[in-house]
């Protein structure tokens, strides 16, 4: 091989090392910075000024209501879901690891006239919803979840044993468990009857203008790669500001009148999963144990539980031993690096989306989307060319 065809040969090989570290880039990239030290000195007042909803940054009539987190499949059969487009935030994360996820939306400037199907509770999401200061409305749960909310460590319903929800007709598809859903004037209602406050005092998130037409990208393509079909995509669009949600190869629609589901914001986070097992000594870990109250024919019997429900290390105080980790944020088409963090000796701690210099991001007003993703699990960014 003459000299020429060597230089050739090593400024490609240079160019696809390059190319892959771009495009799969690994969660352990990103600036480390004193996470417990972050935390102490954080502002717990209001990230906003005015009339805005404190999670989406959006000017509305109803910014001081307190959020409503309500639980929803990602099964192919309950979709298209009904509500998301109207959200102010969706959390999306494994329900079990590696496989089936399930998402909570959190609605503030809005309550649809319909939001469903409504899913189990998993103890995860208790937590994510408490740190919201939400009212948490699920459709039963794993027995995780329901030990922890016979505690009232959240304000809540479960549509098991009210009124306040119903079921659509089962029809084509669908199956009975993806027909459960609740009115935005049966949440309202549920609030004023169980004499809960109605105004939210989250402190919530910081919001920046967004970047002025002229300056954004051409476009923009995101893989979030949870496994198929439960796997998401993302196509930026410069006019609007946004994110085109393809899931699991369909455009992402609202059941309730067929808009494209497109947010603003997307922060992807990595926590590690792992299923909840009777052979790991979890107070030994100085954790809560999960089996305390669990039956024993539920326990080590015949109709045994374990390994049927999954743990995210997302920061709950009772089965986490880890709090913080890597993440990455779009928005206005560009990525930006940076890290998370939920106080797991506080129940009430949000979750925080910091950048590398240790700042809490500020996210463009507009929905935010947040994935959380297992180590592992692949994320893949390809900006415009």
């Amino acid at each position: 091989m003459n000299r020429n065809k060597k230089i050739i040969l090593a400024v490609f090989i240079i160019a696809l090392a390059g190319g892959a570290y771009y495009f799969f880039r690994s969660p352990k990239e990103t600036k480390k910075i004193d996470l417990e030290k972050k935390m102490v000195t954080e502002n717990t007042g209001p990230l906003n000024d005015g009339p805005v909803s404190p999670i989406s940054g959006l000017s509305c009539e109803n910014y001081n209501r307190r959020p409503v987190a309500v639980m929803q499949p990602s099964d192919l059969q309950a979709r298209p879901a009904a509500g998301f487009s109207e959200a102010d935030m969706v959390i999306e994360m494994p329900a079990y690891t590696s496989s089936v996820t399930r998402l909570m939306g959190v609605y503030v400037c809005n309550i649809p006239k319909e939001i469903g199907a409504i899913r189990s509770s998993r103890h995860d999401y208790v937590a994510l919803a408490k740190g919201l200061d939400a009212f948490f409305i699920h459709w039963g749960g794993s027995h995780f979840a329901l030990d922890l909310l016979k505690e009232k460590v959240i304000d809540h319903i479960d549509c098991m044993n009210t009124n306040y929800c119903a079921r659509w007709p089962v029809s084509g598809k669908m199956r009975m468990e993806d027909t459960g859903h609740i009115t935005g004037e049966n949440v309202l209602a549920a609030m004023k009857n169980l004499n809960l406050k109605m105004e939210s005092s989250f402190a919530g998130y910081a919001h920046q203008a967004e970047t002025p037409m002229d300056q954004r990208p051409s476009g923009g393509h995101l893989r979030v790669a949870f496994a198929k079909p439960y796997d998401a995509e993302y196509d930026y669009n410069k006019e609007t500001n946004t994110y085109l949600r393809t899931w699991g190869e369909d455009q992402d629609t609202d059941r309730n009148g067929g808009e494209r589901i497109a947010p603003k914001n997307i922060a992807v986070i990595f926590a590690e999963s792992e299923q909840i097992v009777n052979t790991k000594d979890y107070k030994a870990l100085g954790l809560s144990d999960p089996w305390a109250n669990v039956e024993e024919v539920k326990n080590t019997g015949v109709e045994s539980i374990s390994g049927r429900y999954n743990n995210v290390q997302i920061g709950d105080p009772w089965y986490d031993s880890s709090d913080s980790g890597d993440a990455f944020y779009y928005m206005n088409g560009k990525e930006i690096k940076g890290t998370w963090k939920k106080d797991r000796k506080k129940l009430d701690s949000k979750l925080f989306f910091y950048d590398e210099s240790g700042q809490e991001v500020k996210f463009v007003p507009g929905q935010i989307w947040v994935e959380i993703l297992e180590p592992g699990q692949a994320l893949k960014w390809e900006p415009a060319s």
